[in-house]
């Protein structure tokens, strides 16, 4: 009994930590679905003259709650009595859901005091299964409302994003790990993700992607913002007409604002060029605006341009696909040629292409997404089409960022290897030439001694330092001599460097030794100036007489 209480302890431990689990799944559904309801009562309240029920209310709230997931909506009461669908969701209220499954996945492989970390699946599984929970009743409850669910819509997308948020969310509790694959994965997968250099191109990839993306959104944002400004007196009209009293026009403008997001993908889509639709019969393009377009008062939709066909103002909103392509381009140089590496540590001209290939591939995969969701029918007959063709958009993304990002990234390389070469000749001419100094970008000449042959044979010659006997003389004046009569050594091996030659010395006639040293030509001092010294300007002839004498000579300067 005593010992198998531990384990025991140990199992009601993981079972407690797996139902916080699923209590923090269910809680964050909860905070999503409270605060939409919140606002939609509070909207509801302040309204003077309302005709519906608090119930009404609330199948509104949790029907906008589920359509934030992407489930697809069905009005049942309609002017012509037909049910009509509602499927644009609206990006900006998509936000709240996705944070919070992300954060409460993260949250719960974080271990409390005292108590063990669930596993990666176990904590996933959990928080999934509580907030899918919670919406299977969101759901049930909006059944027999003016807004009703479409049953497979809950599935796809609705589950997938959870689980997707869900994952996200683990992965980053986990430090983001790149792999292992799976065991059935090929050997060149996993040897490829051992590599630190395909983590790092990988990881470069993703940044690059990214940042296209983030670029077509603001782009397409600025769009949507000159549009307004340009049409402005439209989009007043527009808004004045929709409501009369002050919390209808609230309304209007927090539905205006959680689609601004939709609005920034509309606008993308349009400088890409495929364009949005405006109904089944409209399409708008910056070539043209051709068809019938069916469009309800709004004040985004007032922003459209003018039917017919485009002009050089329309047609400059292909500066935001050029500058995306130009954003992956230089998020992938910043990697392949950084600015502080050596050409060495660059990438090759076929890796560069690769990742910047690859990162278009990633930006229109997130272009077309976003296009997807930011795009749905409105109603029956004209509007069951309504927003950009994701397909045609991904495409469109795809083929403008690969075809300026690639040649892009490559001339940035190219660039910036020619650069650096440059600078790196210049330094080593400078640093090359011992007479040469750089004084800005104009090479001065400064006068250098002769290195001796003394130095010379120590350079060059025969590793290690080299001491002299004198071979007699009255004057000591050997290299390192000492008084009249003495044989002086130069520096044994181990005690000192050998004294510095002075260049009078080296200017001697072969077979001669130079006399005594005057105090100007001893080695200069700590702190002086070791490049001119006092002794070369001074007269040499008297030491040539003195030691012209056979006798008197020392070793040659070549020994």
């Amino acid at each position: 009994m005593t010992e198998s209480s531990p384990s025991l302890s140990a199992e009601q431990d993981r079972s407690a930590v797996l139902a916080l689990a699923l209590l923090r799944g269910a809680v964050a559904a909860g905070l999503g679905l409270g605060s939409v309801t919140v606002v939609v009562l509070a909207l509801w309240i302040s309204a003077p003259a309302s005709d519906s029920s608090p119930g009404s209310a609330l199948h509104a709230a949790a029907g906008l709650w589920l359509l934030a997931h992407g489930a697809e909506l069905t009005r049942a009461h309609t002017l012509s009595g037909v049910p009509a669908p509602v499927g644009i969701v609206p990006l900006l209220l998509a936000v709240v859901p996705v944070w919070l499954v992300h954060r409460a996945a993260r949250d719960v492989l974080v271990p409390d005091e005292g108590h063990p970390a669930p596993s990666a699946r176990g904590a996933f599984g959990m928080v999934v299964g509580g907030y899918l929970l919670v919406g299977a009743v969101a759901a049930y409850y909006v059944r027999g409302g003016s807004l009703s669910v479409q049953l497979p819509s809950l599935l796809f997308p609705s589950a997938v994003v959870v689980a997707g948020s869900a994952a996200a969310g683990v992965w980053t509790a986990s430090g983001r790990p790149i792999g292992p694959p799976p065991s059935w994965a090929p050997v060149s997968l996993h040897e490829a993700l051992a590599r630190s250099r395909f983590r790092e191109r990988a990881g470069t990839v993703w940044r690059a992607a990214a940042a296209g993306v983030a670029v077509l959104l603001g782009g397409g944002a600025l769009l949507v913002a000159v549009a307004l400004v340009w049409h402005a007196h439209p989009a007043q009209r527009s808004f004045v007409q929709l409501s009369g009293d002050w919390s209808g026009r609230v309304a209007v403008l927090l539905l205006a604002l959680v689609l601004v997001p939709n609005a920034a993908v509309w606008g993308a889509a349009y400088g890409l060029g495929p364009g949005f639709a405006l109904g089944t019969a409209s399409t708008v393009t910056p070539l043209a605006f051709s068809g019938r377009p069916a469009i309800p008062g709004f004040p985004l939709l007032a922003a459209v341009p003018a039917e017919g066909p485009g002009t050089v103002l329309n047609w400059s909103a292909g500066a935001v696909p050029v500058a995306a392509g130009v954003t992956v381009a230089w998020f992938t140089v910043r990697r392949a040629a950084p600015p502080d590496a050596g050409r060495e540590d660059a990438w090759g001209p076929w890796g560069t292409a690769l990742v910047a290939a690859l990162a278009a591939v990633g930006c229109g995969a997130g272009t077309a997404v976003l296009a997807a969701a930011a795009g749905g029918p409105l109603g029956t007959r004209a509007l069951a089409e309504f927003g950009p063709v994701w397909w045609l958009t991904g495409a469109a993304a795809l083929v403008w960022t690969a075809l300026v990002g690639v040649p892009g990234a490559l001339l940035l390389r190219a660039w910036r290897l020619r650069e650096r070469d440059g600078d790196g000749e210049e330094a080593a001419y400078v640093a090359g030439d011992p007479g040469v100094a750089a004084a800005g970008k104009t090479a001065v000449p400064v006068p250098v001694p002769e290195p001796s042959s003394g130095d010379a044979s120590r350079e060059s010659g025969g590793g290690g330092r080299r001491w002299w006997r004198r071979s007699g003389g009255r004057d000591g004046g050997g290299i390192g001599g000492g008084g009249a009569g003495e044989e002086a050594a130069g520096p044994v091996p181990g005690d000192e460097p050998a004294p510095r030659r002075t260049p009078a010395a080296a200017s001697l006639p072969a077979g001669a030794a130079p006399g005594p040293v005057p105090p100007a030509a001893h080695p200069p001092a700590q702190g002086e100036d070791e490049g001119v010294a006092p002794y070369d300007f001074l007269p040499t002839g008297p030491w040539r007489e003195r030691t012209a004498r056979p006798e008197e000579a020392g070793p040659s300067g070549s020994a």
